[in-house]
């Protein structure tokens, strides 16, 4: 009786079934702590797996939204506009056939020079003698190597070259050839301005220069973009080619109003050739945007006049295509 009352007293030693009670509690708290547990060997696998397939269905949801539904940016924001090509301005000569009613050979050659392109008669590639066109050429090359050397030519030096613009004084433009080097200045021509069909005369004089119409065309822009007088002449010398005067103004500029001949400029050459009984006359014209050469031959008798009009004839046919 006695042991059955302590094992039912209050605050008396706990009995054996109360110590397994609370063991097997302890146990279960510890497996379920380590189940719980990152890294440990118990970790429930199914956690882990549900954790990883909920991102899954969250980004395959996201993904799907995405696909269904444009982003905002790109419903909202404009097509870029193409920006539209320039265009140039219409040349005041175009390409056209030329019909000229006219004894002897003759040939021209229109260069668009904004943009490099060519025209002209199907024999604008066949040579003539330039006479004094191409005294244009020798001023360049003598005012360009003068500063290439470090030298500014003498006030006496520049009143020789004005007087052979202008004038077209063969005097002083065989002077200005010899100091060149003669043949040696013609060479540089053909090579600087990249002449295809020109060459120097047989003789080696200037006035036999052999050119093209196209290559007379070549060495207008050749003139005009700095190259041939280099940078510090060349303002210079298209100036005096604007300022051409006498018997040398004739030919292409003569097609224009008078307005705008003195803004076109020129170099022409006209000689008689008694050894092959005929008269050459030849024009080179350089104006905004492009240049333009003319070579016309024709028996002797015919005169100058006859030459510098067939010039002018051509340029005002090509003026015509252009207003047409």
């Amino acid at each position: 009786m006695a042991g059955n009352r302590r094992a039912t007293r209050p605050g008396g030693d706990p009995s054996p079934l109360r110590f397994i009670g609370i063991a097997v509690v302890l146990i279960g708290l510890v497996l379920v702590s380590l189940r719980l547990l990152p890294g440990s060997p118990f970790e429930s696998q199914a956690v882990a797996r549900w954790g990883a397939d909920t991102r899954a269905d969250k980004d395959a949801g996201a993904a799907d939204r995405d696909t269904g539904s444009p982003d905002r940016s790109a419903r909202t924001a404009p097509s870029p506009t193409p920006s539209p090509s320039p265009t140039l301005e219409p040349l005041p000569l175009r390409a056209t056939e030329v019909q000229l009613d006219a004894e002897g050979w003759w040939s021209w050659s229109l260069l668009d020079t904004r943009t490099g392109e060519f025209s002209g008669s199907k024999n604008m590639n066949q040579t003539s003698t330039t006479a004094s066109l191409i005294k244009a050429w020798i001023v360049a090359d003598y005012l360009r190597r003068a500063d290439e050397d470090g030298r500014t030519p003498s006030d006496a030096k520049l009143a020789d070259a004005t007087l052979i613009i202008r004038d077209s004084d063969n005097t002083r433009t065989q002077q200005f050839y010899n100091t060149l080097g003669g043949e040696a200045s013609i060479k540089r021509l053909v090579k600087m301005c990249k002449l295809t069909d020109s060459s120097p005369a047989d003789d080696g004089g200037w006035s036999r220069t052999n050119l093209s119409a196209r290559d007379t065309a070549r060495m207008g822009a050749c003139i005009a973009d700095g190259t041939a007088a280099g940078p510090e002449w060349t303002d210079w010398l298209l100036n005096e080619m604007k300022l051409v005067r006498g018997t040398g103004d004739f030919g292409i500029r003569k097609a224009f109003p008078a307005a705008q001949q003195k803004q076109i400029a020129i170099k022409n050459g006209w000689v008689d050739r008694t050894r092959e009984q005929e008269i050459h006359v030849n024009c080179l014209a350089v104006g905004d945007g492009w240049t333009m050469g003319v070579m016309v031959r024709y028996p002797i008798n015919l005169g100058y006049e006859y030459g510098m009009e067939n010039c002018q004839e051509i340029t005002e046919q090509l003026m015509a295509a252009a207003t047409s």
